[in-house]
């Protein structure tokens, strides 16, 4: 097969239009490579500030790295723990016992027993109301 027009003015036209389509269509794939690159770069470099952390620059605090904030977290969550354990008598786990105890003595939960029943709010002063 024959893969030419017969005219040598139409095939060398587009001889080179095929091959600056194709150089065209390279340089694009290859800017585009590059382009992407570039940013898979720049993404990893803030992953990377972010997890290691940065330290002051004139004008710009230091900024903690991911390690350092988990281990400021890893202390407030024992504050908390603390607080929501029974240990020593002063956490608020102790105190919520101690009244659950105190109140169990104050209104025994035993068969036959009558609930305690909320005092009774007082009466209403005899006399003209002050209105």
């Amino acid at each position: 097969m024959d893969l030419t027009t017969g005219v040598p003015a139409v095939d060398t036209a587009l001889l080179w239009g095929a091959a600056v389509s194709v150089l065209v269509g390279g340089v694009t794939a290859l800017w585009r490579a590059v382009r992407a690159a570039r940013h898979l770069s720049q993404r990893t470099s803030q992953f990377l500030d972010d997890w290691y952390g940065e330290p002051a620059r004139p004008g710009v605090p230091a900024r903690p790295g991911v390690m350092e904030r988990m281990a400021g977290m890893e202390e407030r969550l024992g504050h908390v723990w603390h607080e929501v354990y029974p240990n020593d008598g002063g956490s608020l786990r102790d105190a919520v016992d101690l009244a659950n105890q105190r109140l169990a003595r104050l209104c025994p939960d035993e068969p036959g027993v009558a609930p305690c029943a909320p005092p009774e709010p007082p009466a209403p002063p005899d006399g003209p109301s002050a209105a």
